[in-house]
């Protein structure tokens, strides 16, 4: 029995590897490099979605912003995520919805509007902010100019003294 012959390691590591592609070391206008960065970006998320999704609040005013969330853009479709009667109500300014929408995005965007009931549609509110704390009183320096920094440094360690003693 005779052993095939040795095939060169050369010519398979060759046909595995693609070849890289040739860069240009030359300058480039951006718009040149902008289609081969946005094209990935905008497969998964058209450019008029993200508009809808960011702008939403200001298409359909504040009132009907803090009861509804856009979910997703598909085919012409808006899907929006509400609570209970806001549905009934979305259903009703539907078409006035939908023209805003257009009128911001481009005609064509959106043909139809997609109700879901949905117990998380509503945007987490954000906590109240804390009532405001009375400045604790500044440490003494002693050995420095009187000026800014002083101050600053001063109303500073009055502020780590008072957490140290929390």
């Amino acid at each position: 029995m005779t052993n095939p012959p040795p095939r060169s390691k050369k010519k398979n590591e060759a046909a595995a590897a693609p070849e890289p592609p040739r860069r240009a070391f030359r300058a480039r206008s951006m718009a040149a490099l902008l289609p081969q960065i946005s094209q990935p970006v905008f497969r998964k998320q058209s450019a008029a979605a993200v508009q809808v999704m960011t702008d939403w609040a200001d298409i359909v005013g504040p009132h009907l912003a803090a009861l509804t969330v856009p979910r997703k853009l598909s085919a012409g479709t808006l899907t929006v995520g509400c609570q209970g009667p806001v549905a009934m109500e979305l259903q009703h300014l539907a078409p006035t919805v939908i023209a805003r929408i257009n009128t911001t995005c481009g005609h064509g965007v959106v043909k139809r509007l997609k109700m879901v009931q949905d117990l998380l549609a509503l945007p987490q509110q954000a906590p109240s902010p804390a009532p405001p704390r009375t400045p604790p009183p500044p440490v003494e320096i002693d050995d420095m100019p009187d000026g800014p920094l002083k101050e600053a440094l001063a109303s500073l360690g009055g502020w780590l003294r008072a957490r140290q003693g929390q």
